[in-house]
């Protein structure tokens, strides 16, 4: 019996000596996400409440849920109580693209003057989304 557990286990030993070398597994291949959108994009300092003329307001939002360079912006850009709501936006070179009821619509810095309106003309930091349509901080 003694002999038999000696040759199993010399065997079991010559055994694992005997195996070659695994290759390190191969890292996983970056997202697409972190291969085009940059670890915190320019937008990400946009996030806060905005403040446009004759109460309009924006809020932007990190969209965490689907992850860097996306939005949630949340405003009211019309004078009726139905030019309000919430949209998803995506960051682009150009700004945050989004799409209200009225059409697919681009967020981009600027200044006060940008906006094209007056009550505005003296700020430094704004977003614009059309002229006559802006929020400054």
């Amino acid at each position: 019996m003694k002999k038999i557990l000696f040759i199993l286990s010399a065997l079991t030993l010559l055994t694992a000596c005997n195996q070659e070398a695994k290759d390190a597994p191969k890292p996983a291949p970056a997202s697409v996400q972190a291969t085009l959108v940059p670890e915190t994009p320019p937008t990400d300092k946009w996030v806060g409440k905005w403040i446009g003329v004759e109460g309009l307001n924006l809020t932007l939002a990190k969209d965490d849920a689907i992850g860097r360079g996306h939005y949630v912006i949340t405003m009211q850009y019309g004078l009726d109580a139905e030019d309000s709501g919430s949209f998803k936006g995506a960051a682009f070179e150009d700004g945050i693209a989004f799409t209200r009821p009225d059409g697919p619509q681009l967020l981009r810095a600027g200044d006060g003057e940008a906006t094209g309106l007056k009550w505005l003309a003296d700020k430094k930091d704004c977003l614009i989304v059309n002229t006559g349509e802006g929020y400054c901080r």
